[in-house]
């Protein structure tokens, strides 16, 4: 039997760096849960995994995998798969999820997470891999919608449909990520505030905002790049106040992966998400 439920709390929660073990453990201010990074943990020991059991006595966490390739053509890596299930067994984590994206191919792992078109061929491929991600596991995943640069001719559904017909069928949940809608949006061209009112916030189990960075493409039209590595903007700020005002308090997750900040600073753009939920209890 799946364990279906999340049991982050309706609160800040930031991506654990170790830099800030220290920090946190003395004041973690409003956070009230932490995302690990399932890759940096398959390890057998050392100062990472002893850190990580010591905050789990005193965190929620969360498992965030980067690397399954829910939607490569390929099947799934048993080895990755076996290496996950050992972690989420001895941490018990609160949650877990992955990324609605392709990054391998022809054995290789590719550092990227690959976009995807929205087929019915597709659809069947993701839900084929969630259901096996869920059966190994023994617990309920929940899949994030990507930020991306490029749509495909042979897509046949919107985002949103996509992502509602894979949890229906797979039974998994959803992470919604706003800064990664308002990066797709933006780079092409549909309105965020759309998206989100039309995606299914009841099949959510966490939210993330993060950073990004803004380049220009080859016409020099505004390009986004969601880099997760600066606070997070005013426009994803008002997207994710849409969002609380709609569905209530949810976990809300703050990334930030690169140009990593002072605990201060990371602990300040908690705060700020805390000041939204506090505002709808």
């Amino acid at each position: 039997m799946l364990d279906m439920g999340t049991g982050l709390p309706a609160k800040p929660g930031v991506g654990y760096k170790p830099q800030h073990f220290q920090a946190i453990l003395a004041d973690a201010g409003p956070v009230g849960w932490l995302e690990i990074h399932a890759e940096n943990y398959m390890g057998d020991g050392g100062r990472p995994l002893a850190q990580l059991r010591h905050l789990a006595e005193r965190f929620p966490i969360s498992v965030h995998g980067v690397g399954l390739s829910i939607g490569g053509e390929s099947p799934l890596d048993r080895d990755h798969l076996r290496r996950l299930k050992q972690l989420c067994g001895w941490l018990n984590p609160a949650s877990f999820s992955e990324h609605l994206a392709w990054s391998t191919h022809d054995g290789a792992f590719l550092n990227d997470l690959l976009p995807l078109p929205y087929t019915a061929a597709t659809l069947d491929r993701v839900v084929d891999h969630i259901d096996e991600v869920q059966q190994v596991l023994g617990r309920r995943m929940l899949l994030e919608n990507p930020s991306t640069y490029i749509a495909f001719a042979e897509t046949s559904m919107d985002e949103v449909t996509f992502l509602t017909e894979v949890a229906q069928r797979s039974g998994c949940g959803l992470l919604l990520d706003v800064n990664n809608v308002y990066v797709s949006g933006t780079n092409q061209n549909y309105e965020p505030e759309a998206y989100l009112d039309a995606f299914p916030l009841h099949l959510v189990g966490e939210v993330h905002l993060g950073g990004h960075a803004e380049d220009c493409d080859d016409h020099g039209r505004r390009l986004l790049i969601d880099s997760h590595g600066a606070e997070v903007v005013d426009p994803v700020w008002s997207l994710y106040a849409r969002v609380i005002g709609r569905a209530g308090a949810m976990p809300t997750l703050i990334e930030w992966d690169n140009d990593v900040p002072d605990w201060p600073v990371l602990a300040a753009e908690a705060g700020r998400a805390a000041l939204v939920l506090e505002g709808v209890r």
